[in-house]
């Protein structure tokens, strides 16, 4: 089985253990607890390349990356460090995470946070509202096309920006299908989850004026983010290299290049 077809199924009996603890109803009526959201697709577009960092405790390529991370504490070394937006993982099996870590980040930071997940089911959009997030992941390679179409709606309609993640071409003719605003461009194949940053190099030629473009995966060096900003990129999701680093927002900085966040930071 590709590890993209065991990430949707143990996404799929996730959702159905919690749907047997918490109605869908039961949820939809808890949406106007949740709080004033963040303009995450705006938060990419300022001058500049924007850094979406993610907070993640492991990985299935990767296996631990930081022991004892606190979701908060990381969220708010991001924000001092520059970043534009904060990712959460919340996948449990595979990554650790839980829709608690979303919150926690959310409280602890002003930034617009994107849930990362294997989201296959409307019950899912529900449970990211109501935890606080401001946008969600929608994987094409996971979704079969009216599937993607239906969440896609739904989020909007919920006021939930997305994240429309790519691999190949067909893929993103599946996003741009639905006329996704924020298209990601995975360098991971999630079959075998090997890493090649020149996939976001071929697919970008393809992507329309105007949309917003992030690339994600195996980025951790400057000279990267400036060949992608060179040809268009207006944002990159990097975890990894930032949840190694020994000073998270330090790292930020380096890799955003800024000067003034360093010196303000110094002084």
């Amino acid at each position: 089985m590709a590890m993209i077809e065991e990430l949707v199924r143990v996404s799929r009996t996730g959702v159905e253990r919690r749907r047997a603890e918490v109605p869908l109803e039961r949820l939809e009526g808890r949406l106007g607890e949740r709080p004033e959201q963040r303009p995450f697709g705006e938060a990419l577009v300022r001058p500049g390349l924007s850094v979406i960092a993610e907070f993640k405790r492991r990985s299935p390529s990767a296996g631990q990356i930081r022991d004892g991370a606190q979701p908060g504490e990381i969220a708010r070394a991001y924000e001092e460090g520059g970043a534009a937006a904060v990712s959460v993982l919340t996948d449990e099996a595979h990554f650790g995470g839980s829709l608690a870590d979303l919150t926690e980040a959310r409280h602890a930071c002003e930034l617009p946070v994107l849930q990362k997940d294997f989201i296959v089911e409307r019950y899912q959009l529900y449970e990211a509202a109501i935890a606080g997030a401001d946008a969600i992941l929608l994987i094409v390679a996971a979704l079969e096309p009216d599937v993607l179409a239906g969440l896609h709606a739904e989020a909007r309609g919920l006021d939930l920006d997305c994240l429309v993640e790519v691999h190949e071409e067909s893929e993103l003719e599946n996003a741009l299908a639905v006329d996704a605003d924020v298209i990601g461009i995975n360098n991971r194949n999630l079959d075998d989850m090997s890493v090649d940053v020149r996939t976001t190099f071929e697919l970008i030629t393809d992507v329309p004026a105007g949309k917003t473009v992030v690339s994600e995966s195996g980025i951790a060096d400057r000279s990267v983010l400036e060949e992608l900003e060179r040809v268009g990129v207006d944002a990159v999701l990097i975890g990894e290299a930032l949840m190694r680093a020994d000073d998270p927002a330090a790292k930020v900085r380096e890799l955003t290049a800024d000067e003034e966040s360093t010196r303000e930071h110094f002084l």
